[in-house]
């Protein structure tokens, strides 16, 4: 599918093309727009499909295309095949302000925030007009009052490699009544950190952007500068760059197993997911010479020290499944599990934004070429507005660019939610005695497999919370479950 093409006529004189590569991609569209027409550009692309996937803004000089200003990029992708529109808002510095796209897109208000706080682009009637980069001052979380209603704070802090970040449960036994996420808390400036370094140099950096990411994030900046310059991966290297994403996929995977069943008191469970993880992770240092594979991707290619041993991948991975069929098997487990991140079907809100005409004149400057597409509906404005204040390096050379158009297939419905599955038909069971229940263990006192705790009481909290505690109120309270059952006493 090619670009679209403005809701008018295209105003003479508008900005050329400014960078080579265009011509030979016919992918990209990349078009100039004046503020007052974004939020129709936006709304007509994620009504054809496509997401928003960055805004981003950049300080443009006096010898840029033109001339010092403001320029804020929206990245919009679709695909596959790969389809990408930029659409570029140049911005008086002086006086910095675009439309919000919060009521089109809650990524966008997210980015908007941040660009507000890094840049001082304004959003105007953006509805949450707050700092989101180093808030200023304690903003207060929504208290849920009522009869058995007590609050769970989770972090900042965190163990692991995880970045820091609150959350603030409010609970009524087994029941969630609001869970607030706060975040932010870091600002580390990776994007000026990654200004006037070589792409080469910049790698490194790349891959500490996150401790348990470094893959992904190695392989995006990786992708990013081969895309800018034309540089060719070998398909040997692609493949060598899948094995390392799957590494670490599972060993974070494994861990996520394993916290799940630890917030719900299954600490055992956990520490066996925590065994396999250390498994997956000296599995990593043989592959790469990294226990968090920093070193595998680089650019052009991917470098492995050797394969995983397929048979040793299929034990992990019938110890990881015999974790969850134990997981899934336990009426602990089941009760809190069971109803859990079901979505809610809601009708269309009466305040959306409905189809409408385009403004026929917009100020747009096309830089690729385009077909016929419908045209835009403008959104429906916001309430409020911002304050003031194998084994060898595989690499290729990189050669010049050619790419092939591509068209891209009309975007598919939405797939419906899925139906509430019914709870597990189970029973609960007193626990025997300690004294009475076998434990199997290995050489050395240590648990065989997962297998050995199938008799075993779960732990009665999770590892990042500390409830406090209940008051008379709540213990004389008998809280229920999703299923129906008793909830356990904490």
């Amino acid at each position: 599918m090619a670009g679209p093409t403005p809701p008018g006529p295209t105003p003479p004189g508008g900005p050329a093309i400014d960078w080579a590569r265009s011509p030979d991609r016919a992918d990209r569209t990349v078009i100039d727009l004046e503020p007052d027409s974004l939020p129709a550009w936006a709304g007509q692309l994620l009504a054809d499909g496509y997401r928003l996937a960055l805004v981003a803004a950049h300080d443009d000089d006096a010898s840029a295309p033109g001339g010092q200003a403001l320029r804020v990029v929206y990245l919009f992708t679709a695909g596959p095949p790969d389809s990408r529109v930029e659409l570029h808002v140049r911005l008086h510095p002086r006086q910095p302000e675009v439309p919000t796209l919060a009521a089109l897109s809650f990524p966008a208000g997210r980015f908007e925030r941040e660009m507000h706080d890094l840049y001082g682009v304004v959003p105007v009637d953006h509805p949450q007009p707050r700092r989101l980069v180093h808030p200023e001052g304690p903003f207060p979380f929504l208290t849920v009052e009522g009869p058995g209603v007590y609050e769970i704070p989770v972090g900042p802090v965190h163990a692991g490699l995880i970045e820091p970040g609150h959350f603030r449960f409010s609970v009524v036994g087994e029941t969630i009544l609001k869970l607030k996420a706060r975040l932010w808390f870091v600002h580390k400036g990776i994007e000026k950190l990654f200004e006037h370094r070589s792409p080469a140099d910049a790698l490194p950096l790349a891959e500490r952007i996150s401790g348990d990411t470094t893959v992904g994030h190695a392989l995006a900046y990786c992708l990013a500068v081969e895309d800018a310059t034309g540089w060719p991966v070998p398909p040997e290297a692609v493949r060598k760059r899948a094995i390392l994403l799957e590494l670490e996929r599972l060993y974070n995977h494994t861990t996520d197993l394993g916290a799940l069943c630890n917030d719900v008191g299954h600490g055992i469970l956990h520490a066996h997911a925590m065994r396999i993880r250390e498994q997956l992770l000296r599995l990593n240092a043989q592959v790469t010479g990294h226990r968090l594979l920093r070193g595998g991707v680089h650019l052009g290619g991917a470098t492995l020290h050797t394969v995983p041993d397929p048979a040793h991948l299929r034990a992990l991975a019938a110890d990881i499944a015999e974790i969850v069929d134990l997981a899934l098997g336990h009426t602990v487990v089941a009760d809190r599990f069971t109803g859990t991140a079901i979505p809610a079907t809601s009708a269309p809100s009466a305040t959306s934004p409905a189809p409408a005409a385009c403004p026929s004149t917009p100020a747009t400057s096309t830089r690729s070429a385009t077909s016929a597409r419908p045209s835009p509906p403008p959104p429906a404005p916001a309430a409020t507005s911002w304050p003031a204040s194998c084994c060898a390096p595989t690499r290729s050379p990189p050669p010049s660019r050619s790419s092939a158009p591509s068209r891209r297939p009309s975007p598919r419905a939405p797939p419906a939610p899925p139906a509430r599955p019914a709870p597990p038909a189970t029973s609960r069971r007193p626990a025997p005695p300690a004294a009475s229940r076998p434990q199997a263990t290995a050489p050395g006192g240590h648990p065989a497999s997962a297998s050995s705790r199938a008799g075993g009481a779960p732990s009665p909290t999770g590892s990042n919370s500390t409830p406090t505690a209940p008051s008379p109120e709540q213990r004389s309270s008998t809280p229920r479950s999703s299923t129906g059952r008793p909830c356990p006493s904490p």
